[in-house]
């Protein structure tokens, strides 16, 4: 049973990475960005995308953790 689960996940692994290697080189053409000012040389739209995607994952659980003990300071102070 233990193989069987380390097989699945060494497909899921696979298919991950073919799907993301497929995505980059899908879209490799060039894309300029400006953003509250500042300007971002020109980069490939997947490089773009999957940055947008990394920062996304990073700052989205730090605001809920941010959010949830600033709640959680609340909730004492009103008991």
């Amino acid at each position: 049973m233990r193989n069987l689960k380390r097989i699945f996940f060494g497909i899921f692994v696979l298919l991950l990475v073919l799907v993301i290697l497929a995505f980059v080189l899908e879209n490799q053409q060039s894309v300029s960005l400006l953003f509250l000012g500042w300007s971002v040389p020109q980069l490939p739209i997947s490089l773009v995308v999957i940055a947008a995607l990394l920062i996304g994952m990073l700052v989205g659980p730090m605001l809920a953790w941010f959010l949830g003990r600033f709640a959680k300071r609340a909730r004492k102070r009103f008991v």
